[in-house]
């Protein structure tokens, strides 16, 4: 009897080597001494990434040049608003493709729904401006028109920051 994984795999393991070795009923040898003589040779190495499991979904650039993918939005080059790509999503990485081409590539955002992965170059260039307009530039434009206004800004953007 096994009460775990390890050591229902050592029992497997065990048993098998005792097969493996096993003389042959009709000719000379065993499946060890094939494997040995014949087959080793013959194996190329494991790759060095592993395997990984994937999926794939299909889905449309919208006009804020995203895709939506499990209820996460990652961007792609504006140029393919309104074209049909496809996903395919591993447990970290999210590539996106275009006509068998792949387009690019996202970290698999995890957690709250809605968040988004932009990458600035996906932009057209009128909307790359204003991804300049970060956290840090309220603060200190409103640092600009005095100490209290600072304040007011920090609290309206860590406020914003906990929705």
């Amino acid at each position: 009897m096994f009460f775990s994984i390890r050591e229902l795999n050592e029992g497997i393991a065990e048993k098998l080597e005792r097969f493996n070795a096993k003389p042959f009923q009709k000719k000379e040898g065993s499946r060890l001494d094939a494997f040995l003589a014949e087959e080793k040779a013959a194996l190329l190495p494991l790759p060095e990434i592993p395997y990984e499991l994937s999926s794939w979904k299909k889905a449309i650039a919208d006009k804020s040049y995203h895709v939506s993918v499990e209820k996460m939005l990652y961007s792609v080059p504006y140029e393919y608003i309104g074209h049909g790509m496809e996903i395919r999503l591993t447990r970290n990485v999210v590539e996106i493709f275009f006509d068998g081409q792949r387009v690019c590539s996202h970290t698999r955002l995890r957690g709250r729904p809605g968040q988004c992965s932009t990458v600035p170059s996906h932009m057209p260039p009128e909307h790359r401006k204003y991804s300049l307009w970060d956290g840090s530039r309220f603060v200190s434009w409103a640092e600009d028109v005095g100490p209290h206004t600072a304040v007011v800004m920090r609290g309206i953007l860590s406020a914003h920051a906990v929705e």
